[in-house]
């Protein structure tokens, strides 16, 4: 993924932001199809919100081209008030496991210094699991660990190097947020 909105040549850290779809319907004619369900509308709008509150504002989006993290995205961007134009939808993320899905975190240009990834469990689950280093923020580490990676929940990472060098172990976590349950 090769896009980028904004460029920023500061040293503040990048931010990855890894952001499981909210909750879907329980079926639909295929899996890639299935929508949000009501709940799912509201608690990826006030994710949104709660990114936009903490200063949240990604460069580039690398959203699964499955229907319900579409619409995860398009609430999402609606509560924050961000430009929806900087999504890039993704249909390798959809069936991404966890190795494919730091593989297409790498990809991203290197001047993106806020990358939100909205896919599916287990990867992004795993994923933010992997990169966290252990040295973040304790409340949301623990909040984290013993609350799994619940639909519309958001890990925000600090990175301190270039995208294509993201491995285990190499991001802080900064914060954690879960919608309404």
């Amino acid at each position: 993924m090769q896009q980028s909105v904004r460029e920023d040549s500061g040293t503040a850290p990048r931010r990855l932001v890894v952001m499981r779809h909210a909750k879907a319907e329980h079926s639909a004619s295929t899996d890639h199809a299935r929508a949000l369900a009501d709940r799912g509308l509201g608690d990826a709008e006030a994710a949104g919100r709660w990114m936009r509150d903490h200063g949240i504002e990604p460069d580039a989006a690398l959203v699964s081209d499955a229907l319900r993290t579409q619409q995860t995205w398009t609430q999402v961007a609606a509560g924050a008030g961000w430009d929806e134009d900087v999504a890039v939808l993704s249909d390798a993320l959809y069936a991404a496991g966890t190795d494919s899905t730091f593989d297409l975190v790498r990809e991203t240009a290197p001047d993106v210094r806020t990358l939100l990834v909205i896919g599916h469990n287990p990867a992004v689950g795993s994923l933010a699991e992997l990169v966290d280093d252990g040295e973040g923020d304790t409340e949301a580490t623990t909040s984290m660990l013993t609350r799994g990676f619940p639909t519309s929940a958001v890990a925000v990472f600090a990175v301190e190097h270039e995208w294509a060098d993201l491995a285990p172990g190499t991001a802080r976590l900064e914060a954690f947020h879960v919608g309404a349950a």
